[in-house]
């Protein structure tokens, strides 16, 4: 029998959560391979052949030589975007990027039989908010009402029927200040004195505010689900407040849970982090699924359930996989 090949790790190299799952797979002797695809073309190399027998070849770090055909499962993360040499202009470089990223990327992304958590492609279908509101919808999650607009008309009426709003940025792209320092747009509410024309600019996704009196992460792994409450937040976005935090794992209610698994199954996932709030009638609110959320910054024992979750399904359903 042909020896079970690696786990291969998308990610960068400061990714703690892909880190932990790294050492616990490790303990188990697992083959691990961590590779980023932000270091192609400068530090990988990479050799791929395709026939009528499919698709062979091997990737090349600074330290590994991995067989691209025998990748028993890939834990796709958080890599860094793909690049270009240094030097090239412009032009040239957007052009490398994009080779790289339709070439190198989709060939990561069809490693032929192995199992991913999750696949790349999934986990873009599963990052726009609109899709995840309305498939939410769909698959009976309570969600809060919401405005998609780039009318600031449309925002104040919004506002006078809904009473207190809030706004939340529609990604988490990369924005620094004029220095160069690395800034954050949080979730904020919306006060209607300070809404202008600005909101013509691009899409703006504003929602009524869940009077919450406690937040739930929700991170589902397979068929494993994992509730954790989360209370003290002092503001409106308690990742703002990881220090006044408290946390406690407790049992996922049966309609959640049930509408977790319809919405995985939707955008064929097998990771997600659910992101709730919990009213002061107990009604549960949906706020987003993050389909690569962290979950490295729980306390122990709530992050090592979750590793070893990740880590079964990397190495057993992986196995399942390449055999």
């Amino acid at each position: 029998m042909t020896p079970i090949g690696p786990v291969l790790v998308v990610s960068q190299v400061d990714d703690v959560t892909a880190d932990s799952v790294i050492e616990e797979l490790n303990k188990r002797r697992v083959p691990v391979v961590r590779l980023d695809p932000g270091d192609f073309p400068t530090d990988i190399s990479l050799v791929a052949r395709l026939d009528n027998g499919g698709l062979c070849g091997n990737a090349r770090t600074r330290t590994r030589v991995t067989d691209i055909d025998r990748v028993r499962s890939v834990y796709w993360r958080r890599p860094r975007p793909y690049a270009a040499p240094p030097g090239l202009g412009d032009q040239d470089a957007r052009w490398c990027r994009e080779e790289a990223r339709y070439g190198f990327g989709g060939i990561l992304a069809s490693l032929p039989g192995a199992y991913y958590v999750n696949h790349p492609w999934r986990n873009r279908d599963a990052e726009h908010k609109p899709a995840q509101l309305a498939t939410a919808a769909r698959c009976g999650f309570d969600i809060p009402p919401t405005l998609l607009t780039n009318v600031e008309t449309a925002v104040r009426k919004f506002a006078r029927e809904h009473g207190s709003v809030i706004y939340k940025p529609l990604r988490s792209t990369d924005y620094q200040d004029a220095d160069g320092r690395a800034l954050t747009v949080w979730v904020e509410e919306v006060d209607p004195a300070d809404l202008n024309a600005g909101v013509g600019q691009t899409m703006h996704l504003f929602q009524k505010r869940v009077q919450s009196v406690a937040d739930l992460r929700v991170t589902a792994v397979g068929e494993k689900v994992f509730t954790v409450r989360i209370e003290g937040s002092p503001g409106l976005d308690w990742r703002r407040h990881y220090g006044a935090l408290s946390y406690s794992l407790v049992d996922t209610p049966p309609e959640v849970a049930k509408s977790v698994r319809l919405y995985l199954d939707a955008f064929g996932l097998v990771f997600g982090a659910f992101d709730f709030g919990v009213d002061r009638d107990a009604r549960i609110w949906l706020y987003e699924c993050n389909p690569n959320g962290q979950y490295a910054w729980f306390p122990e024992p709530i992050t090592g359930k979750i590793v070893t979750a990740v880590a079964d399904q990397l190495q057993y359903a992986g196995e399942h996989r390449a055999r």
